[in-house]
């Protein structure tokens, strides 16, 4: 059985744009993909870190624990051994709290790959590879999240080109949602489930050549 960590945000825990619910396992796309990889024959095992909110290297000032490199190498540790790790971080970056342009939030991803690669696990265990997945842009923000996200659409250009050049020269493997999927017309930040199934059909032939 192989293990693969995905270490994301709301986009990836499922959460129903203009709501505070959450799209069943099957309809979210890492379950999406796990049961496709299933399905092929594969005994894979995707397993769900993803935390509303969280950031790559910032603290949200009204929730705690959402500094994304908050036991991020315990994490590692707890799930070891990995045979890949999926990151898919950035949006929450770009909140209003924060005045972080596209380079700043591709240096904290940065800093998540480095915490990954130095996390103590047991010796003969395998440093996991990493699969970068730029986050869709953000829209303009609409619904209960417009005071949240009011400029992201603004501060976060130019996100993939600057993940994609960390990817680069870290080592890691990359793939930009946003060529798949959109964000939610309706808070303009979110994944409807329609592009939910549309990011689990692009991942799983690539999550399928690096097990």
């Amino acid at each position: 059985m192989q293990h693969v960590l995905v270490y994301a945000d709301s986009l990836s825990w499922g959460i129903v744009p203009g709501t505070r619910q959450r799209l069943p396992f099957g309809q979210r796309w890492p379950g999406a993909m796990e049961l496709a990889l299933l399905e092929q024959g594969r005994e894979v095992r995707v397993i769900e870190d993803c935390l509303n909110g969280r950031r790559t290297v910032w603290d949200d000032p009204f929730k705690p624990g959402r500094n994304g490199l908050q036991g991020l190498a315990q994490r590692i540790e707890i799930h070891s051994p990995l045979a890949l790790v999926v990151l898919m971080l950035g949006t929450n970056d770009f909140q209003s709290s924060h005045q972080n342009s596209a380079w700043h939030s591709s240096q904290g991803l940065a800093a998540i790959v480095a915490a990954i690669r130095q996390a103590p696990i047991e010796p003969g265990m395998p440093v996991p590879p990493i699969l970068v997945v730029a986050p869709p842009p953000i829209t303009v923000a609409h619904g209960p999240v417009t005071p949240k996200f009011e400029g992201g659409d603004l501060r976060c250009v130019g996100m993939a080109a600057a993940l994609e050049e960390v990817a680069r020269t870290m080592d890691c493997h990359f793939l930009d949602a946003g060529q798949v999927v959109t964000a939610s017309p309706v808070d303009g930040v979110h994944l409807d489930a329609d592009q939910h199934a549309r990011l689990a059909q692009a991942l799983t032939p690539v999550v399928a050549r690096l097990l």
